[in-house]
């Protein structure tokens, strides 16, 4: 039979049994457990902005910027085509615009600009919205905003500097800080030879003049990791005759012309493809030093616990973003005679990684809260110092391993690059990394129990308010009790020590907001024994259907 040329008589395959989309949905609307910590946390007066933030977050067009900043990774310019030192980095439009909506929704600004109760709780939901369409912009929005604390500790320098890191206009071009409308803040601390150990660190700082805080150095050196290179200015670390010493490097010189500025090249990322990660040289470069001589680590340690608490809310949003796929594919995928949602199997590790989530995402609100009651009560600072070390540790190791789970939910489909799930999953690693690994979390508590004495007594005040509510509760905090009358071989428990806090952590937080079905499966899965190793362990008479409801909605558009 003759067949007309570029027709077929054949349908191989009808397309079915696909989950729609997930977009036109409103992230902040269908997320309780963060809804719930806003208002807990007195940031109910930003209600509507978070409402708008969401809805926009959730738009096909916005969540199509994170796939094409991804795609289009940054370009490295040494050099113009003149042969002129530029030392700029390219991106892609769509990076800039996200940028764009994270700077216009104060994501770096809001508890400078509007100091008042609720502020961190609810700039802590605009970065948790805004990460789960592409975390890569965090890292310049977070360097941004944590900086300002240490500025101040140099007047001259914030007087001259806070103004424009709290500007709400993003403004990417390479201009002189003071022709710009808006400027961003990177940090550079670590070297090839030390890392983490930044007292290691050999870049030299020499006076221009007389020296001291505020007056002008020149520095030579190199560091091995600077995030985020075309931001306006960056807080390094530099020894000088007295120590380790903090330094705000500019790209421009007062003078209007380029700092000596040299970046090597960018980093090969496993994920963070958005982010431009740098190596860069210091050749005689200008800076100022900030804070006291020889003071280096106090004084730039003020900016990484603000970033400590950002890789807590950026894990959380991954985390979050992955169950939220998950539930969605399994409300509209069916196997087996049955939707993935109803097979009791897919139940329990759905409940599960929503119970992980809830989890991750009630800790990082209640530690957001801490920072807007320690902005108003100094006694404060020692429950946030460890709650910070603690939920830093914990929230960012659970993060690739509920990922991964919630990925396998989707089979060979998660596993492909048109979906979001690919990207995260190597995105996730990366606040476990920055600002102090698993151990140097775990060392910082330790060093916390034993330089600073009310520590342990404030993490057992905020424990004691759970007390009496479950008995599983009640006989872990015993054990972590027993724990804490042991001083030896501290470093050798270190982790199981920091996991029995987080976990003790994370109940306390449920037991006192969350609904029973949540709180008391947490507490018997977590706490009590009932739960395994994977996810998917729920005991069987788990209240799994209560747990999926309260995660997911079907929103499909």
């Amino acid at each position: 039979m003759a067949v007309e040329s570029g027709h077929s008589p054949f349908t191989t395959h009808e397309v079915f049994n696909q989950a729609v989309p997930l977009q036109n949905h409103n992230p902040y609307l269908l997320d309780p457990a963060l809804r719930e910590g806003v208002a807990r946390g007195n940031g109910q007066w930003h209600e509507d902005a978070l409402t708008a933030f969401g809805e926009t977050t959730g738009r096909p067009d916005v969540i199509e910027l994170g796939f094409l900043a991804n795609k289009n990774r940054p370009e490295l310019k040494t050099h113009d085509r003149f042969g002129h030192r530029i030392d700029e980095v390219a991106f892609h439009p769509a990076y800039h615009e996200l940028m764009r909506l994270g700077v216009e929704a104060g994501m770096h600004s809001l508890p400078w600009n509007e100091p008042r109760p609720g502020a961190h709780v609810a700039r802590a939901a605009i970065h948790y919205l805004l990460d789960q369409v592409e975390a890569g912009v965090g890292c310049p929005i977070t360097m941004t905003f944590a900086v300002v604390p240490a500025l101040r500790l140099q007047p001259d320098v914030a007087d001259e500097w806070v103004p424009r890191v709290t500007s709400r206009q993003y403004d990417p071009r390479m201009r002189p800080a003071p022709e710009k409308a808006g400027c961003m803040m990177g940090m550079a601390m670590t070297e090839k030879q030390g890392g983490s150990d930044v007292r290691a660190n050999t870049t030299q700082a020499v006076a221009i003049g007389a020296g001291g805080p505020g007056q002008e150095y020149f520095l030579t050196g190199h560091k091995w990791f600077c995030s985020a290179p075309m931001c306006d200015a960056f807080l390094t670390l530099a020894q000088t005759e007295s120590g380790l010493s903090c330094f705000i490097v500019p790209r421009w010189l007062p003078d209007g012309t380029r700092n000596r500025f040299a970046i090597q090249r960018l980093k090969d990322k496993l994920g963070n493809h958005a982010n431009a990660s740098s190596e860069i040289e210091y050749q005689q470069t200008w800076a100022r030093m900030v804070g006291e001589e020889g003071r280096g680590v106090p004084t730039i340690i003020e900016m990484v616990n603000h970033t400590r608490l950002d890789c807590v809310i950026g894990s959380s949003a991954l985390m979050r973003q992955a169950v939220t796929q998950a539930l969605h594919h399994a409300t509209y995928r069916s196997a087996f005679g049955k939707l993935l949602k109803d097979q009791p199997l897919m139940q329990n590790v759905l409940a599960d990684l929503a119970l992980e989530s809830e989890a991750a995402t009630t800790l990082m609100m209640r530690l957001a809260q801490l920072y807007d009651e320690a902005a108003a009560d100094e006694s404060v600072r020692s429950t946030t110092r460890i709650l910070t070390a603690v939920s830093k540790y914990w929230v960012c190791k659970r993060g690739p391993g509920a990922v991964y789970e919630a990925l396998e939910c989707l089979g060979g489909a998660g596993y492909v690059e048109e979906g979001i799930l690919p990207r995260v999953y190597r995105e996730i690693p990366l606040a476990s990394i920055w600002e102090g690994s698993g151990n140097v979390m775990c060392l910082d508590v330790l060093r916390a129990m034993a330089r600073e004495p009310e520590t342990i007594p404030a993490l057992k005040t905020e424990l004691m308010k759970a007390a009496g509510a479950d008995k599983h509760y009640d006989r872990a905090l015993q054990r972590l009790q027993d724990e804490l009358t042991d001083m030896n071989d501290l470093q050798t428990r270190a982790r199981r020590l920091v996991e029995q806090m987080a976990l003790l952590l994370q109940a306390c937080q449920l037991l006192q907001h969350a609904p029973s079905a949540v709180s008391e499966t947490f507490c018997r899965a977590r706490l009590g024994g009932e739960g395994g190793m994977e996810f998917g362990t729920l005991p069987p008479d788990a209240p799994m259907h209560a747990l999926l409801e309260r995660a997911y909605a079907p929103c499909a558009g």
